[in-house]
């Protein structure tokens, strides 16, 4: 079968390798229709992701349709458009003991750390597969995974009605992670330095919008609270200044979220957080997030066809991955259709 590997740092090449066979009871063999182009991907293609080996079949962002099944799946057969959980875990560590396997002591994530689901078949086991109970836009499947990231956020700061959050960051995974807070029944105001993404934010659901090279965020802030101060905020920018302006931007009692991997330290004060006593969160992958979000997608709560600027042919990998490099304004999610 055909597969996406990047070899090395700027080396994409479209491979023959092994089709996957079952080999544990509970396996899943699904025959991939799309998947969607993640950062972490990009960071694997232009070697500034820490956490990846090479070579390597890349994308964690994939579904598709089940064509095999081992002798114990009960929950999945075969004809189910799936999307495919790409977080593995040992199961028996602390984490995974008290339900976070998100953060597993061993964790391992498909198309990073191992190989993952750009190909045309993978296998899974059935654990990591969640159905879809209506018949859906192939084209979409793959797009389950960033929405699960939206969900573990808002789990992680408890984001519910009447809530007014700021999302730094209109990427991606802002938009996720609003599209899920404002069904969570929040309100949401968002950033960004690119205008464009702000005009597809305001778009997509967000309340307000704020041009931060141009506006006075904390003004903005102020004025959206009723002078209160922001009580939620979610960091997708995921650099030192902004975890640092979180803090400060955080009314008393407020919640910050927090997703950056960067081993760089931020200047922030133990009294920043303790006179206000806020609660800072991680949020990592998800937890259990594949089936609220295919709710979602089926109750229409959720849009993934507004997340997708483009659709490419997984042959066509590195135009793909040229647009994103190039034009990154332009872009929210790039996906991988696998057809011939």
């Amino acid at each position: 079968m055909k597969a996406i590997k990047v070899i090395e740092p700027f080396k994409v090449e479209i491979v023959d390798v092994p089709k996957p066979e079952i080999k544990n009871k509970d396996d899943v063999i699904v025959r991939i229709t799309s998947g969607g182009i993640c950062g972490s991907d990009i960071g694997i293609y232009n070697g500034t992701n820490s956490l990846a080996t090479y070579p390597r079949l890349i994308g964690h962002e994939f579904g598709g349709i089940v064509t095999e099944v081992g002798q114990d799946v009960t929950s999945i057969k075969v004809g189910d458009k799936v999307a495919v959980d790409p977080v593995v875990s040992c199961g028996h560590c602390y984490a995974c003991k008290i339900g976070r396997h998100n953060v597993c002591s061993t964790l391992e994530v498909m198309g990073v750390h191992r190989d993952g689901g750009f190909a045309e078949f993978v296998c899974a086991p059935e654990s990591n597969v969640h159905k879809f109970h209506k018949d859906f836009d192939e084209s979409f499947l793959g797009l389950v995974e960033p929405f699960t990231i939206g969900v573990e956020i808002n789990r992680r700061g408890q984001i519910t009605k009447g809530d007014k959050v700021l999302i730094m960051g209109s990427g991606p995974i802002g938009i996720a992670a609003m599209q899920v807070a404002k069904r969570n029944g929040a309100e949401v105001i968002m950033t960004d330095l690119v205008k464009e993404r702000l005009d597809k934010a305001l778009s997509m659901g967000a309340d307000e919008v704020v041009l931060v090279s141009e506006e006075n965020l904390e003004e903005r802030l102020l004025k959206f609270t009723d002078g209160e101060g922001i009580p939620v905020i979610v960091d997708t920018v995921c650099i030192p200044s902004s975890f640092e302006q979180s803090v400060q931007l955080a009314c008393p009692a407020g919640r910050i979220v927090v997703l950056g991997l960067k081993n760089v330290p931020s200047q922030i004060t133990m009294a920043d957080i303790t006179k206000k006593e806020l609660t800072i969160a991680g949020s990592r992958l998800n937890n259990n997030c594949f089936d609220e979000v295919i709710a979602g997608f089926e109750d229409g709560s959720l849009h993934p066809e507004q997340l997708m600027t483009k659709s490419y042919n997984y042959k066509d990998v590195m135009e793909a991955l040229t647009m994103i490099t190039e034009h990154p304004q332009d872009v929210l999610k790039l996906v991988l259709k696998f057809e011939d």
